[in-house]
């Protein structure tokens, strides 16, 4: 399925460098920052919100999905929303999406996914701003489920 989304702006916070699929190590480092996020109770800090999903951007790709990319985690908020001491913003342009659902037990099933994303060559991929939408379909680590946007041309 291919929609189009308008630009969204997001408050939270990014890892400041690139990291790599190469060794695990966007593993490692998303993790990380997801531990930042979750423990420093960011979310609940983050005023204007336009609604209770999170958001896991990876943008600012050097290339494919091979090579260095940033990534941000944060809340969709108002155009005019504070951001917080200690967090930023970015703002997720409009574009067109190619969608895809991850389902089952967390964080295995966002794993997999990208797995079978990356060994699908025919994908028209842009490499722009892709993202995962947390919503309350993620509540139940057990059980959930959690949209994939990949930005194509």
């Amino acid at each position: 399925m291919t929609i189009t989304r308008p630009a969204v702006k997001l408050i939270g916070v990014s890892l400041g460098f690139k990291t790599t699929n190469e060794n695990g190590k966007a593993a490692e480092d998303c993790g990380s920052l997801w531990q930042t996020f979750s423990g420093g109770f960011m979310a609940p800090r983050i005023k204007g919100k336009l609604n209770k999903d999170t958001y896991a951007v990876y943008y600012d790709y050097d290339g494919d999905y091979t090579k260095p990319y940033a990534y941000f985690i944060g809340c969709p908020v108002a155009d005019d929303a504070e951001v917080p001491a200690g967090m930023e913003t970015i703002t997720i342009p409009e574009q067109t999406y190619e969608v895809v659902t991850a389902k089952g037990q967390m964080p295995k099933c966002i794993s997999d996914a990208w797995h079978e994303i990356w060994k699908q060559e025919n994908r028209n991929r842009a490499y722009g701003y892709d993202f995962e939408i947390y919503s309350e379909k993620a509540a139940d680590w057990n059980n959930a489920e959690v949209d994939i946007f990949l930005s194509v041309s």
